[in-house]
């Protein structure tokens, strides 16, 4: 974990103090990078234990569309514990469903991105083709005094990306997002991981999968 270990001198050397939302102090670095090498093997932390079954069975969950902290315990992760049941402004926020409630964080974003179209209610063509893709229309609108339809479609990114690798490797346009602006006021946490790019190159004779994970933020000394 060479790279690991250098961020964290970089961080000590020239990080620069930030006040947060948490009340701590931290050194941040803006705009970090680590790159590894899969081939060489998983990039997991060496220089401490890692609960590495919380990790598995958080990652199963995200993939599961999971929005309650029951899911994710049954899966051997409790670090969303906390962020369900024990912060103050998520138990006060109208959009919390109960106990264990989440809302709809990182998974439900890959798996279930609420997609809509708004359209002309006269415009036949959009609305069909937007129905052939899979739309559904849900609600008539009255937008500056023109009649308009409103249509939804949960969108499986995380399955859209796969389809690409398998299909069209080379495609620049293989990510999903996490971050959904629409539902920051409806979740217990914004998500931290940004988004995730994949794109494939050739070193030598062998095409490798290259994935670019975007954070906005990352605790370090947890790692």
């Amino acid at each position: 974990m060479q790279q690991y270990q250098q961020l964290i001198e970089t961080v000590l050397a020239q990080g620069t103090w930030q006040d947060n939302r948490t009340g701590i102090r931290t050194l941040s670095v803006p705009g970090a990078m680590m790159r590894f090498d899969l081939a060489q093997g998983f990039p997991a932390v060496t220089t401490k234990r890692l609960a590495f079954k919380s990790v598995v069975g958080e990652l199963c969950a995200f993939l599961r569309a999971s929005r309650s902290a029951a899911d994710f315990r049954a899966l051997g992760c409790k670090v969303w514990d906390q962020n369900a049941n024990e912060n103050a402004q998520w138990l006060a926020n109208p959009y919390r469903e109960g106990v264990d409630d989440l809302g709809p964080v990182y998974g439900v974003q890959w798996r279930q991105w609420p997609g809509y179209k708004l359209v002309d209610a006269a415009n036949t063509a959009q609305r069909d083709d937007a129905r052939r893709n899979g739309f559904t229309e849900v609600a008539p609108v009255i937008e500056d005094g023109v009649e308009k339809v409103l249509l939804y479609k949960a969108i499986d990114q995380l399955r859209e990306c796969l389809d690409t690798i398998v299909n069209n490797p080379g495609s620049r346009r293989i990510l999903f997002h996490g971050w959904n602006p629409a539902v920051l006021d409806q979740v217990a946490l914004p998500a931290c991981l940004l988004y995730v790019q994949s794109g494939r190159y050739r070193r030598g004779a062998r095409p490798r999968q290259l994935w670019n994970p975007r954070k906005n933020q990352a605790d370090n000394v947890i790692g």
